[in-house]
């Protein structure tokens, strides 16, 4: 079994909160990164197989899982902001980032800003902007955030999930070109039956300089479709020299 670390919370320099996270295994780092919605949970069926080899953080996104929403704004530059908050407080210099849907897109948006920073990428599941959804993923998207936004000021829940809805119905906004000064190897990966368009994950791919294209069975959640291929899949692409 890992060596599973309790539960401990970190801020950063110029962050308002403290981030939630676990620590598992030790080794070269490896940061985990969940998608919309979620909370490193999401990883459960990653952590055995990737903390032998590994150190593995799991982190809860700005007001995901137990981490809490702050007052800073609710998009994915402020969270990739924050993840840089919180590889300070640790003193990670340099670092690898997998990334599930948002998740992924946070490690591209930090990975822009902070190259010096990562060491290896894989992209699970993510996309440069919303139009990268299968149109009627992005329509049932968007058609929940116009319902929802009006009836924000009735709950807090309400006003949870119109922001939630928000960053898939708007978010992100990454120009293919930017990828070309990407130079970590990245590792690009999809399912054959994913809410991305298939031809959107291979801009993705083509897009950098050093990309392998993995194309898995299953949904947008390949990493819980098929934990043991997902597993084999990212341990084969880490161990590359």
């Amino acid at each position: 079994m890992p060596r599973r670390h309790p539960f401990l919370q970190t801020g950063g320099k110029n962050v308002d909160i403290a981030l939630s996270y676990r620590e598992y295994g030790s080794g070269a780092p490896l940061i985990l990164l969940h998608g919309n919605g979620e909370h490193s949970g999401y990883f459960d069926s990653q952590i055995e197989a990737l903390s032998r080899a590994y150190r593995v953080i799991t982190v809860d996104t700005r007001g995901h899982g137990r981490s809490p929403r702050g007052t800073a704004p609710f998009t994915l530059e402020q969270f990739a902001r924050d993840l840089r908050g919180f590889l300070d407080a640790h003193d990670l210099k340099k670092v690898s980032l997998l990334g599930f849907s948002d998740g992924g897109n946070i490690a591209l948006l930090f990975a822009l800003h902070y190259p010096q920073r990562v060491d290896r990428l894989i992209l699970c599941g993510a996309n440069l902007y919303p139009t990268g959804l299968k149109p009627l993923s992005l329509l049932a998207i968007d058609a929940a955030w116009a319902l929802l936004t009006p009836l924000t000021p009735l709950s807090p829940g309400l006003r949870r999930r119109a922001e939630l809805l928000r960053l898939m119905a708007c978010e992100p906004h990454i120009d293919p070109a930017a990828l070309a000064r990407l130079t970590a190897p990245t590792l690009v990966v999809a399912g054959t039956h994913d809410v991305i368009r298939a031809r959107h994950t291979r801009l993705i791919a083509e897009s950098l300089p050093d990309a392998r294209l993995c194309i898995l069975p299953g949904g947008h959640s390949v990493a819980a479709d098929d934990p043991a291929a997902f597993n084999r899949a990212v341990l084969d692409f880490l161990s590359e020299t």
